[in-house]
């Protein structure tokens, strides 16, 4: 059966496609922002901001055009993005949701520590909000930070619910600054999700046109020798997967935004000169992680996914789907690029930092494209950092994998890999961010060492294009049980030769360094290809809690699974 019925498919095929640059180019160029109807976003605003402990939200849709062509968008009070929530820690929040859309919504608050029943994930934590229903989302604040909510319904955050929620500490933060700015990132395509996810099960290459090439075996052999180059080409073709496959959908089909607005839409913060400017930076995407730098000026980490670490000094940083990176900037010339360059290199989100609207700053060449090696992928030793020289002893894998149409590859030597910055970030002359440099202001919030492991395995297959743990997807897993109380480490291993941000609801995961010692506080590990690593979980949260990938068709397919709390 021809997988491309439909006459756009056999357009694709008949015709070759712009090269990415060009489409980058002419996407940024249609339109450099919303459709004028919805009036935003305006330079130096995220999007429309509510303020106070009672708030009112609108679900609806709008028609945008953010490329050139004119397609409908879901909105909260008419915006996309969301309004951003600035709310006060230690308050009562009632939040009013009314979804005037004509199926089911929700909203999850993304981080955040709440009772179960407010968590809005339908089917576990409530039926979801029906068309023309109101639900009243009421729990108390017990954290300040950087946080963000999104649609846990049908794919909706890729259609655009999703915002900004930005908590204000009851105490003091141990860092200074004269005024902040969200930068939410985001990827918008004008396909609808589901239909990209039809095309991803019937081709999972469909939007990766960095593929390798005859001309780059020649090369290989040029620099490798023909021995090594043909058995890498063999081993890659014996597991039927492509060095190159580091992102499932491209800027093929993605507009990266910032704040909503496209590169040549230029989203604009404003600053003073002299001025400590705060940056929050947030990965509201559904399948895209960015590589974030300002060039020109040094950045300094003060927050990771909402909660203060100890000031590191960085140029660049790469940011997962879902995970937040708060960093003081003092700038000094008159304009600074914001460049987020999505991982796999198809595209970018640009934003400018300037003393005065209208100014700009050079915008850089994307990096080079980059390729997954065996030791990427959990086969080998990489020779870096500090596990250079450890043994590495087999790993384990469970039954539920061997055999299984839905898993394509195992990890036989998986390592933390903290300190790596990841495949196409490694020696670049940059201080890239890691893992490793991140460190709690405060010691383990729990103290206690963990009472047992739970050991879970990220699969998938990417012929078949379907992802679980352990080899099980959600339709077929059981719930993982905690007891109320209870210290938990979770270890997970990434089977899978994709990087997947993995988030537990309701409860903090504390990431451990090498060594098993508490390094730092998150609610999404990021978990690179043939990596493992682990984190200690308190159970202090009863009901039924959702644990999964967040890359939303990863998780839509089955790499989700239910935590339970039970007293």
């Amino acid at each position: 059966m021809n997988p491309y019925s439909d006459p756009e498919d056999a357009g694709r095929l008949a015709a070759p496609a712009l090269p990415l640059t060009r489409r980058r180019f002419v996407q940024g160029m249609a339109l450099g922002g919303l459709a004028l109807a919805l009036g935003w976003p305006r330079r130096g605003e995220a999007a429309p901001e509510l303020k106070g402990s009672v708030l009112d939200l609108r679900i609806g849709e709008q028609r945008v055009n953010l490329t050139g062509a004119t397609r409908t968008a879901i909105t909260v009070n008419g915006s996309l993005p969301a309004p951003v929530l600035r709310v006060k820690e230690g308050e009562l929040l009632t939040v009013t949701v009314t979804n005037a859309l004509a199926e089911d919504t929700s909203i999850h608050w993304h981080g955040i520590l709440l009772p179960a029943n407010m968590d809005g994930v339908p089917g576990m934590s409530f039926n979801g909000i029906r068309p023309g229903e109101t639900f009243t989302y009421r729990f108390p604040l017990q954290q300040g930070g950087t946080y963000w909510y999104h649609s846990h319904s049908s794919m909706q955050e890729a259609r655009g619910l999703y915002g900004a929620l930005i908590v204000e500490p009851r105490e003091p933060e141990p860092f200074r600054y004269d005024r902040d700015h969200v930068i939410l990132l985001s990827d918008w395509s004008d396909e609808d999700p589901h239909r990209i996810l039809a095309r991803l099960r019937k081709q999972p290459t469909y939007y990766n046109f960095q593929q390798r090439t005859v001309g780059d075996f020649f090369r290989d052999i040029k620099a490798r020798g023909l021995k090594a180059a043909w058995a890498d080409r063999r081993m890659w073709g014996d597991m039927r997967m492509t060095p190159t496959d580091l992102a499932d959908v491209s800027g093929y089909t993605y507009t990266y935004l910032v704040n909503g607005t496209t590169p040549a839409g230029n989203w604009t913060g404003l600053f003073r000169p002299g001025e400590k400017v705060r940056l929050r930076f947030i990965n509201a995407a559904a399948m895209t992680y960015f590589d974030v730098r300002i060039p020109g000026l040094k950045m300094t980490v003060v927050q990771a996914d909402g909660q203060n670490v100890e000031p590191v000094l960085i140029d660049e940083f790469r940011l997962g789907v879902a995970e937040t990176l708060d960093v003081i900037v003092e700038p000094t010339a008159d304009a600074y690029t914001v460049f987020a360059q999505s991982m796999d290199r198809s595209g970018f989100a640009r934003a400018t930092l300037a003393t005065a609207a209208g100014l700009d700053a050079p915008v850089p060449a994307l990096d080079a494209r980059q390729e997954l090696s065996m030791a990427d992928m959990g086969h080998g030793s990489m020779d870096h950092g500090a596990h250079a020289g450890h043994a590495m002893p087999a790993q384990a894998h469970p039954a539920t994998e061997t055999g299984n149409p839905g898993v394509d590859m195992q990890a036989m030597t998986p390592m933390p890999r903290l300190d790596d910055p990841g495949v196409g970030l490694r020696g670049n002359g940059r201080k890239v961010l890691t893992y490793a440099d991140l460190k709690s202001v405060f010691p383990d919030p729990d103290g206690r060492a963990p009472s047992r492991e739970i050991e879970l395995h990220l699969t998938g297959h990417m012929e078949r294009y379907v992802w679980s743990f352990d080899g099980v997807p959600f339709s077929g897993a059981e719930p993982i049980i905690l007891r109320y109380g209870e210290r938990v480490r979770f270890t997970l291993v990434n089977d899978t030769m994709m990087e997947h941000p993995i988030h537990l609801h309701g409860m903090w995961s504390d990431l451990e360094d090498e060594q098993g010692n508490f390094l730092v506080r998150k609610h999404t590990v990021s978990m690179p290809p043939g990596t493992k690593r682990s984190y200690r979980v308190t159970a202090d949260a009863l009901g039924r809690w959702a644990y999964h990938c967040h890359l939303l068709m990863h998780m839509d397919l089955g790499m989700f699974r239910e935590v339970r709390v039970l007293p």
